[in-house]
């Protein structure tokens, strides 16, 4: 599974570099072209630069969603879960030896 998602990170994390790069010759070549003044260009990598992280976020929370569903579905319990046994043990013990 691991193997699995280091794959998919660098699948991922290349799309990326490739698609910087792409984007960095675009705005080099409207800069070039009299099509943006630099400061538009920079304006426009700092929103592109927004979006991708957005876009990011968005998409670690739907990956930890994912990763808990199918934990979940394995039968495997959260650390919340066990913590909360845990206490719940830890009181009736204590009352047992009442």
């Amino acid at each position: 599974m691991s193997d699995l998602l280091k794959k998919g990170f660098f699948i991922g994390l290349g799309a990326a570099m490739s698609s910087k790069e792409k984007f960095d010759k675009v705005v080099d070549e409207m800069i070039a072209k009299g099509q943006v003044s630099p400061g538009e260009a920079k304006d426009m990598m700092n929103e592109f630069k927004e979006k991708g992280e957005k876009k990011n976020q968005e998409w670690s929370a739907q990956s930890e969603q994912y990763f808990k569903d199918m934990i979940k579905d394995l039968g495997f319990v959260t650390k919340e879960e066990y913590e909360k046994l845990e206490s719940r043990i830890e009181k009736l013990e204590a009352k047992h030896e009442e």
